[in-house]
């Protein structure tokens, strides 16, 4: 390959790089092109993208865009996922991917420029969705607050029916007299 065309594929790489918080490493090795465009097609699906990179220009294109070395990862037949959207979309793809084929093999990545393994990418495939999580945050917060309102409530209005229960009672001796 001329040089001009790993400098463009090196920025290419670059660019994609800085524009995603995720990526994965697999092995492809022994994909069919078919599965390869059915992988493509169902990681469009979630806002990702998934290309074949020579090592030796994956490891130039992480440290020009400022990225953890990744290079306990790349050795062999290495393709990458990139997400331009939502990770855990991603890692779910790649995980039913996995085992469907038997053969497409994840080899780790990184996570908001963090490195993560095999393992963590499963796990991160097993992840509800950001707004889920999201939601059962606020969840988690509201209980709390939710009880602290209910009991506020419950002081006032017990306050109000004793107020209440004295006035009924200033005013029963009142006609009394």
């Amino acid at each position: 390959m001329a040089k001009p065309e790993k400098q463009e594929q090196v920025r290419t790489l670059v660019d994609l790089l800085r524009r995603s918080d995720s990526l994965v490493l697999t092995d492809y090795r022994g994909l069919t092109v078919k599965q390869m465009t059915a992988l493509r097609g169902r990681l469009a699906e979630v806002a990702a993208d998934y290309h074949v990179s020579k090592n030796t220009l994956t490891k130039r294109a992480l440290a020009e865009a400022g990225k953890p070395a990744l290079d306990a990862y790349l050795e062999g037949p290495t393709a990458i996922a990139y997400s331009l959207g939502e990770p855990t979309d991603m890692a779910r793809v790649l995980a039913a991917f996995a085992r469907e084929t038997k053969m497409l093999e994840l080899k780790g990545g990184l996570l908001g420029g963090k490195v993560i393994d095999p393992a963590q990418v499963e796990a991160l495939a097993t992840l509800p969705r950001r707004e889920v999580l999201l939601g059962m945050l606020v969840g988690t917060l509201q209980g709390p607050i939710s009880s602290l309102v209910g009991t506020l409530q419950m002081m006032t209005a017990g306050l109000v029916m004793t107020l209440q229960a004295v006035a009924d009672q200033k005013a029963g001796a009142g006609a009394q007299a």
